[in-house]
C-alpha cells in the first residue's frame, strides 16, 4: 500500500482507500452485505483476480474488511465490513450523490449491475404520500432486478422480484434512472425504450422535488 507521506487526515484516508477498486469493493460489501469472493468479483466486472485478492488483503490489514467462516450449507469464507468499514457508508453516499450528475451521459460501453441502484434509491427517493397505501415498484435493467418498497414514509429496496408489483419498469439503466429521478419525463422515457407495466403515476410519489431537493 503506497502512501502520500503527508500528515493530513485526507491523505491518511486516501492512503487506505484511495487505490483503484478499493472503494468499489467497499461499495459491494455495503450493497451486498457479507458475501463470497465470487460475489464481490461479480460486482466488479473488469477487475483482475490477483488485484482483487491484493485489495482485499490490504483492506483486511487496514481493519476495514474481515473474514468469517459461514456455517453449512454455505461452508465458505465470507467477507464483511468491520465497524471502521461501515463508517465509510456516508463517504460512499456523498460520492454517489455527487457523481449522479454524470450518470445521464453514459459512454455506451459501461457495465451495470442492478444492485448499484441502491445509492440513487436511498439518496434521492422519498415517500411523499405516507398516508397512501404501500406500493412496490420493480426495476429490471437486465441484471439483478430490484424491488423498491414504499410505505409509511419510508423507501426501501431489496434484490429480486415482486410477486405482484404495482409498477414494473424495464429498460436500459440511463432510461430507468432518468424516469425514477424525474430527469426525463415519463413520455420521453417510453419513447427512449422504457417498458411499463402498472401505474406509471406512482413515480410521482417517490421522485425528488422539481427544485432538486431530495
Amino acid at each position: 500500500m503506497r502512501s502520500y507521506g503527508q500528515y493530513c487526515a485526507v491523505a491518511k484516508a486516501l492512503d487506505v482507500v484511495g487505490d483503484r477498486w478499493t472503494l468499489l469493493i467497499v461499495r459491494e460489501l455495503t450493497v451486498q452485505g457479507p458475501c463470497r469472493y465470487t460475489d464481490i468479483a461479480h460486482g466488479l466486472p473488469g477487475v483482475a483476480s490477483n488485484l482483487l485478492t491484493d485489495r482485499l488483503r490490504d483492506l483486511e490489514e487496514a481493519g476495514i474488511v474481515e473474514r468469517e467462516a459461514a456455517p453449512p450449507p454455505v461452508a465458505t469464507t465470507l467477507y464483511r465490513l468491520t465497524d471502521a468499514g461501515r463508517e465509510l457508508g456516508p463517504v460512499l453516499r456523498a460520492l454517489g450523490h455527487w457523481g449522479t450528475r454524470y450518470m445521464f451521459e453514459p459512454t455506451g460501453d459501461e457495465v451495470f449491475r442492478g444492485a448499484w441502484l441502491s445509492f440513487p434509491i436511498t439518496e434521492f427517493l422519498r415517500d411523499r404520500r405516507p398516508e397512501d397505501p404501500p406500493v412496490t415498484i420493480e426495476i429490471d435493467t437486465g441484471d439483478d432486478p430490484v424491488v423498491i418498497e414504499v410505505g409509511a414514509g419510508t423507501v426501501s429496496h431489496r434484490r429480486g422480484r415482486a410477486d405482484e408489483p404495482d409498477l414494473a419498469l424495464r429498460g436500459s439503466p440511463p432510461v430507468v434512472l432518468g424516469a425514477l429521478t424525474g430527469k426525463v419525463s415519463a413520455a420521453e422515457a417510453v419513447v427512449a425504450g422504457l417498458e411499463v407495466s402498472g401505474d406509471l403515476a406512482l413515480l410521482t410519489r417517490v421522485r425528488p422535488d422539481p427544485d432538486g431537493d431530495a
